[in-house]
């Protein structure tokens, strides 16, 4: 069907809606809401997660690195599918996916299981997030998108907000299974709604570009590996090395496949404008470092604060709070201010919150807390739906997948490498600064404290508690600088001519 067929099919408000975009947006907002929490739920449960199944370190961090490399990985792939079969049936497809693979999470016993669930889960929540912004830039243009994208923003804000609070009463009143449970029954309700969506795809798209598809997965896999070996087998070990190769590899070998297709699921030659660089490339520094918080700081004050999971939760409010509210109020004037400015603004604010961090103490007053993190946290919801409008205005509607695939890859990967990442570099800095302090392994303390598990007994715990600390302060200080380079870049990088204003 051509475009002009498309387009004659539904017909246009004055404020850029199409006719029936009420149920799209309800749908897709709410099948938004199931990406965070699948985040923020397991990092909460994972320190009781893992002491039930018996899971040693290595496997427990792959209850979030097996759910986050398949995400990235399957984002180029989905954005494809859904511009060539069908952006409603690419979703309603990613959401049976991941409700499915929720249940076998909930009702498993063992730690593989769990792992191999949350790696498919991550191939549906891929199909959910890329068809999602593809539906929203297919059904709006003008103010309605930018209204559009602020309500997606707000639906990961709610689950980013309330995703910590309720996961630690639920593991508190039930058990680590529950966060698991709560996916199935919301994905029920979302269920419901996807049919009221209007189905639509890029009338020229092609075939999926499989080639790129694998060797960019194998090369993201990699990378992963490389986080997880090398504070095990030491960063200079022959696996941590060969993996870092491998993804090297991968990569080169995608470069090539990408420039052998006549219509790649990425598309290399976007890459010569500036302006789409900076804009696919925000998550680095606006995600990167919320990411790890997320994921990091209710482990650190399980174990280190000697914090309850309800309490855990509730201490990161201040942080997610801003990214549910803020995406639908500067959706009202995103139109009317300059984007570097916006983006910039965010990324120095992240800036300011991860130096503040450094105040971060294991028994802490709870108020010393609220000033750093409301102020990183205003820093990422002030971007949050900005940088999504951004990302499928660089192309035309008609590869609005593309796009959203290419964006969010580039977010998704960025959080995967940041847990990852951060989760061995905070092993790898606890167990340097514990060497010579103790007669238990340091590598096998540090990792246990990484993940919320501390050793009960006083002089151990006030060691463990300390160097954990010290390798959170000097985390803070990395994410601090690598958002003022963002700020910088991005202030002097992107123009507004090469932005779509439909």
């Amino acid at each position: 069907m051509s475009a002009v067929a498309q387009a004659s099919q539904a017909a246009a408000h004055p404020d850029g809606r199409r006719s029936g975009s009420g149920p799209t947006l309800v749908a897709v907002a709410l099948a938004s809401v199931l990406l965070p929490l699948t985040v923020t739920g397991p990092a909460v449960a994972l320190p009781e997660l893992a002491a039930a199944v018996h899971a040693g370190n290595g496997a427990a961090q792959w209850v979030q690195n097996a759910y986050g490399v398949t995400f990235a990985a399957c984002l180029l792939a989905a954005g494809g599918l859904a511009d060539r079969f069908g952006r409603r049936r690419v979703l309603l497809w990613g959401i049976v996916t991941f409700m499915a693979m929720s249940a076998v999470a909930a009702a498993a016993g063992d730690i593989l299981v769990i792992d191999l669930a949350r790696a498919v889960q991550g191939v549906g929540a891929a199909g959910i997030l890329t068809s999602g912004a593809a539906i929203f830039g297919a059904s709006f243009t003008g103010r309605a998108r930018a209204r559009a994208f602020g309500i997606l923003g707000a639906s990961f804000g709610f689950g980013l907000a309330l995703g910590p609070l309720v996961a630690g009463a639920l593991v508190a009143a039930t058990g680590w299974r529950s966060v698991f449970w709560m996916n199935v029954v919301l994905g029920a309700l979302v269920l419901f709604l996807v049919p009221n969506i209007a189905e639509s795809r890029d009338p020229d798209a092609q075939r999926v570009d499989w080639a790129g598809l694998t060797t960019f997965s194998a090369s993201l896999f990699c990378v992963a590996m490389v986080f997880v070996q090398g504070p095990e087998h030491g960063w200079a070990s022959a696996p941590t090395i060969g993996a870092a190769l491998a993804a090297v590899f991968f990569m080169l070998l995608f470069v090539v496949a990408e420039l052998r297709v006549e219509r790649p699921m990425f598309d290399l030659s976007l890459f010569r404008r500036p302006t789409f660089v900076v804009v696919v490339c925000q998550p680095f520094t606006i995600t990167f470092g919320f990411v790890v918080l997320l994921v990091y700081l209710p482990q650190y004050f399980q174990g280190a604060g000697e914090r309850s999971t309800t309490v855990s939760g509730a201490l990161l409010m201040p942080l997610t709070l801003p990214v549910l509210v803020l995406p639908l109020v500067l959706s009202r004037v995103a139109d009317r201010l300059p984007l570097r400015v916006m983006l910039a603004a965010s990324s120095v604010l992240i800036t300011v919150g991860s130096l503040w961090l450094l105040v971060l103490q294991p028994h802490q007053s709870v108020l010393q807390l609220v000033g750093p993190l409301l102020v990183f946290g205003i820093g990422v919801g002030s971007a949050f739906g900005i940088m999504d409008n951004a990302a499928v205005s660089v192309v035309p509607p008609a590869r609005s997948g593309m796009a959203s695939g290419i964006f969010n890859t580039m977010r998704i990967t960025g959080e995967s490498i940041a847990i990852a990442a951060a989760g061995g570099f905070l092993a790898s800095m606890t167990a340097a600064d514990l060497d010579g302090r103790t007669a238990q392994a340091p590598a096998r303390l540090a990792g246990d404290a990484v993940q919320g598990r501390i050793d009960p007994d006083p002089a151990v715990r006030a060691l463990l508690s300390d160097a954990l600390t010290s390798a959170m302060h000097t985390a803070f200080v990395i994410l601090a600088v690598l958002a003022l380079a963002g700020a910088v870049v991005t202030f002097l990088a992107i123009r507004e001519k090469d932005l779509q204003h439909p």
